[in-house]
């Protein structure tokens, strides 16, 4: 018997724990499992994310075992590492025939073009070679036109290891007129055509340097300018078309392309 306000006593082998504490227990241990299961399954994506090529184990987002080897250039290609200077050192790198020569007054188009590493080429007679022991290592001669095809032009760019063999090439090159003149895409008097086999036992003389009784031809009247530029020294000339030895009086057409592609020709190596 049990007096009032008392609670019965629980039978005997019965939990004698509240109720009302068995509920405090019991979803306390379900929110645990389920915070452990969320941490499993988080730890479980992060690793798959973090593999090379999740897609392969992602049902959905397709494969990608392949795109990371499609980023990568093959090996051995141009495009995969930097061109040397001696590589970049091109008619087409540095003067492209679509870039047009644009300066004041002038415009003229590129009309030829050749390039080496044999510096004998650019002369017209390999017999008398001023460029003998300068350390000239290659050469870029491009031939422009003016576009009312009155002008031609010729500028040949010489490559050398320093700016001190540059020096010593203007010093040598007293005679600039002894470089071949460019202006259509052939091979200019007196020159080896680009990939041709030297001769300097057989040096040209170009058909057109002498008159039928022997004599040397006037030469056309033509303006020329010898610039350095850092470790390269280029020589522009410019003439008429017509290769006419006199020019008019106060005509300075000549001088003013010959001042229009000098310049195009120093301006890629003015900061190197």
């Amino acid at each position: 018997m049990t007096t009032q306000g008392e609670r019965p006593a629980p039978p005997a082998g019965q939990d004698t724990v509240a109720p009302a504490d068995r509920r405090g227990h019991g979803p306390g241990r379900r929110r645990a499992v389920l915070w452990c299961a969320v941490a499993v399954v988080a730890v479980g994506a992060g690793w798959v994310v973090s593999r090379p090529n999740p897609g392969d184990l992602i049902p959905g987002l397709g494969p990608t075992s392949g795109q990371s080897k499609k980023a990568q250039p093959a090996p051995g290609l141009a495009s995969a590492q930097p061109l040397t200077e001696a590589q970049a050192f091109t008619s087409d790198h540095y003067f492209p025939a679509a870039d047009t020569v644009d300066l004041g007054a002038f415009q003229a188009a590129r009309t030829a073009a050749r390039d080496g590493a044999d510096c004998t080429e650019t002369l017209t007679d390999r017999g008398h070679d001023p460029l003998h022991g300068t350390g000239c290592q290659g050469y870029v001669s491009v031939g422009y036109t003016r576009t009312d095809d009155q002008i031609v032009s010729s500028v040949t760019v010489l490559r050398f290891a320093d700016a001190q063999s540059a020096l010593k090439a203007r010093q040598a090159l007293t005679d600039p007129t002894v470089l071949a003149f460019l202006a259509a895409d052939t091979a200019p008097s007196g020159a080896v055509p680009s990939g041709a086999a030297p001769s300097a036992s057989a040096p040209a003389s170009p058909a057109s340097s002498a008159s039928p009784s022997g004599a040397p031809a006037p030469r056309p009247a033509e303006v020329l300018r010898v610039e350095p530029v850092g470790h390269y020294l280029t020589i522009a000339v410019s003439r008429y078309a017509d290769r006419r030895t006199t020019a008019p009086v106060g005509d300075t057409a000549l001088a003013d392309a010959t001042r229009a592609v000098s310049y195009t020709a120093r301006a890629p190596f003015v900061w190197m």
